[in-house]
């Protein structure tokens, strides 16, 4: 592993995409990455999950003390919220805010709430760089609940339309992504985009956090700002990346908890727990 952490110990959330079957068709292991991670992004029926998928996850959360996110996309629930959409911004408002108060109204009915909002797939990468876009989704969030955080790319079109519309921000960095040495993330067109071999995937969480590079796909160097390290729950093998992801932080000295910032109802989100055994 990288070195070890020296000084004061960092502190870094751990977040997967959960909640993404949909009716009889399953995908990823909730159950299993609710004993890991620290908060949830909890699809919200519109590229994945259903209405009792919603709520499991949501009561699951919530027995865990994992924070619950809202996990935004298109209405595609075809392409699984990766084909990206023309849609015009004040449809996208509304679609967003629908997505957004539907998952929270099923957290509070299961004692919890939404904490912040992440985007999906096409969503997320669209609103990366285009601003109209990305204020469509600022003003959803904002209209719903100011407090909300905002995760995404450090730098993106999506953070500064959220610091725009006076919400706040929380970056986030993937380990289990392949990077560019713009700090974007490889399509997942290109091969090589999808890390999956758990070593590797830890070592790169590790040196995030610590030393907060990641190695771009063509081999440069580049720096991240990460409060929360994503593992994808779709990614092969999603649940041994997680806990590899997370012995590693927790061995070299690193605390995982759901990301608080100034303001931001995400500080009222439960401590994490010890980690699991592997």
């Amino acid at each position: 592993m990288a070195g070890e952490v020296t000084g004061e110990a960092p502190s870094i959330d751990l977040n997967a995409d959960l909640g993404e079957g949909f009716g009889a068709w399953r995908l990823g292991d909730d159950d299993a990455l609710l004993t890991i991670v620290t908060s949830a992004n909890i699809a919200c029926g519109y590229h994945a999950g259903d209405p009792l998928t919603l709520r499991r996850c949501c009561a699951g959360a919530v027995a865990h003390g994992v924070a619950i996110g809202a996990q935004v996309s298109y209405r595609d629930l075809a392409g699984f919220g990766r084909r990206e959409m023309d849609v015009p911004p004040d449809e996208l408002t509304a679609e967003v805010l629908y997505q957004l108060a539907a998952l929270d109204g099923i957290a509070r009915a299961e004692g919890g709430r939404v904490r912040y909002v992440k985007p999906h797939g096409a969503l997320y990468n669209r609103i990366a760089r285009d601003p109209v876009q990305a204020g469509a989704v600022a003003a959803a969030v904002a209209a719903y609940d100011q407090s909300l955080p905002v995760l995404t790319l450090p730098g993106s079109a999506a953070a500064e339309a959220a610091v725009g519309a006076g919400l706040p921000v929380a970056t986030e960095a993937f380990a289990d992504r392949a990077y560019t040495r713009d700090g974007t993330l490889v399509s997942r067109r290109e091969p090589g985009s999808v890390l999956t071999n758990p070593d590797d995937v830890a070592e790169r969480a590790l040196v995030m956090v610590t030393r907060g590079t990641v190695m771009s796909a063509d081999g440069h160097r580049v720096p991240v700002r990460a409060e929360s390290i994503c593992v994808h729950g779709d990614t092969p093998g999603a649940v041994k990346l997680a806990r590899a992801v997370r012995t590693a932080l927790e061995t070299a000295g690193v605390r995982l908890a759901p990301f608080t910032l100034p303001g931001s109802s995400a500080r009222a989100a439960r401590p994490a727990r010890s980690a699991p055994p592997a």
